[in-house]
């Protein structure tokens, strides 16, 4: 009576022991799953890029030019203007700007007849249309835009820009579109551009307002102050000085190289009409590569619209700022923490793999059974010798046990005593193999908790099968 008492609250621990392992189990395996499934929607929602460039956040405003107010002037008539190039072969308008190597593109043009009319900058669009339309005209010249009627010449490096920005002169645009009008080789123009050291009582001008005030403003220039806190340069101090458009032909005096020797340490900034010089500190950083891309945006509008001086230093100090910003001169680029998420998104995949492989594992082994019970079968094979297997094992180790591992053996014991019995009674063989495995686990768990190895069932069986 007290054995099957005993029976009975061993199959209940041993049935609860199962059902909480089988709970882990399944706790486990879809865990992985889950957590498997979420790294892949992680992994695969964050495959996109996204193209951000702002300049290191730079303080620097989105310039942008406007001919709003500067197309103010008109040509005469088409009739007029058509009688005018037929009866000349170059038709210079009022309040023109361009020049050019009269020699070099006289030679160039050589018998052709090609003809050239000169328009003032800040033509209104309607007048610009007009003057497109005249097809006398084989070379139009619009403040310092050169074209014909199919078309246009434009300067690709910052000399040819400097030489029309500065002083109007056209040549080298002129010459390219009558080579290709003509489908001839180019010619060479005479005249070059050419810089002169100022004298010493120009400098001395020019450095005296610069020490009184930072500002120098010479006859003729369009810039009405300095700007005020400028953000292209540290703690926004420069000194600057504006010049109207030079004479074509003349050398030009470079006073940045001098004025920066005079104020070292100092930005130094040259307005030559609509060009701009620098000089002064990380010049060889930043003073190419802002200028490359400043004239490059607008160059082809300064040629065209009379633009104030005001309004062209203010949009070059806003791309010297981004590009100082960006960390091409003295600014380095602000630290930027790295991502957690980019960090690790590489290892997404490969915990993506283990947990499936945990799943898989975790599926599988209900089916395959556990190892101890497949060692007793290669082992034993019969229910009858699965229960010798068993006894002889928990026999063994009787005589090893110690005070943790006297429980689940106790258990194992009496369950095998179970066993023997049901085999006995002839009870059902599905019933005897869970007594039998029941007890396997039981001595598993036994022999887990020995101070000596070897003999957990799985092991135990492998060694006397080998």
């Amino acid at each position: 009576m007290i054995d099957l008492i005993l029976l009975y609250f061993t199959r209940k621990t041993a049935d609860l022991t199962e059902w909480a392992a089988a709970m882990i189990d399944e706790v486990l395996r879809w865990g992985a799953l889950a957590l498997a499934a979420l790294c892949m929607i992680v992994f695969l929602g964050s495959q996109h890029e996204d193209i951000k460039i702002s300049y290191a956040e730079s303080p620097g405003t989105d310039s942008t030019t406007s001919t709003s107010g500067l197309d103010t002037v008109t040509l005469p008539s088409t009739a007029e203007l058509t009688a005018m190039i037929r009866a000349e072969p170059v038709v210079r308008l009022p309040g023109s700007i361009a020049h050019w190597d009269t020699a070099a593109v006289q030679a160039a043009i050589g018998d052709s007849g090609l003809r050239i009319v000169v328009a003032p900058p800040g033509l209104a669009k309607a007048d610009s249309l007009r003057l497109h339309g005249i097809k006398e005209a084989d070379l139009r010249v619009v403040g310092t835009y050169v074209g014909s009627y199919y078309w246009s010449a434009s300067s690709t490096d910052l000399d040819s820009r400097r030489d029309k920005l500065a002083t109007g002169d056209v040549t080298r645009d002129l010459l390219t579109l009558i080579a290709k009008l003509r489908e001839q080789p180019e010619h060479t123009a005479q005249y070059a551009f050419q810089w002169r050291e100022p004298t010493a009582a120009e400098t001395a001008v020019v450095a005296r307002d610069l020490r009184d005030s930072g500002f120098h403003r010479a006859p003729g220039a369009t810039l009405e102050a300095a700007p005020e806190n400028s953000t292209a340069f540290p703690g926004g101090r420069a000194l600057y000085v504006a010049l109207p458009t030079q004479k074509y032909g003349e050398p030009v005096p470079a006073y940045a190289p001098v004025l920066s020797e005079m104020f070292p340490d100092t930005p130094i900034v040259v307005m030559y009409g609509g060009w701009i010089e620098y000089a002064g500190p990380h010049a060889a950083d930043f003073a190419e590569i802002a200028a490359a891309v400043f004239y490059d945006r607008f160059s082809t509008a300064l040629e065209r619209s009379p633009y104030p001086q005001q309004a062209v230093l203010k949009v070059y100090l806003d791309q010297v700022t981004d590009v100082r910003y960006a960390g091409l001169a003295d600014r380095p680029l602000p630290y930027a923490p790295p991502d957690p998420l980019a960090v690790a998104l590489p290892a997404l995949p490969w915990i993506f793999v283990v947990c499936v492989l945990i799943f898989v594992g975790l599926s599988v082994r209900p089916i395959v059974g556990t190892p101890g019970t497949a060692a007793v079968t290669r082992a034993a094979g019969s229910a009858p010798g699965q229960l010798a297997a068993l006894t002889a094992l928990a026999v063994e180790m009787s005589a090893l046990t110690g005070r943790r591992s006297e429980a689940p053996l106790a258990r194992a014991l009496i369950t095998l005593t179970a066993a023997r019995d049901a085999l006995k009674d002839q009870l059902p063989d599905a019933h005897v193999r869970s007594l039998l495995r029941t007890a396997e686990k039981e001595l598993d768990l036994a022999a887990r908790l020995l101070p000596y190895r070897g003999y957990r069932p799985a092991e135990y069986f492998q060694r006397r099968l080998a």
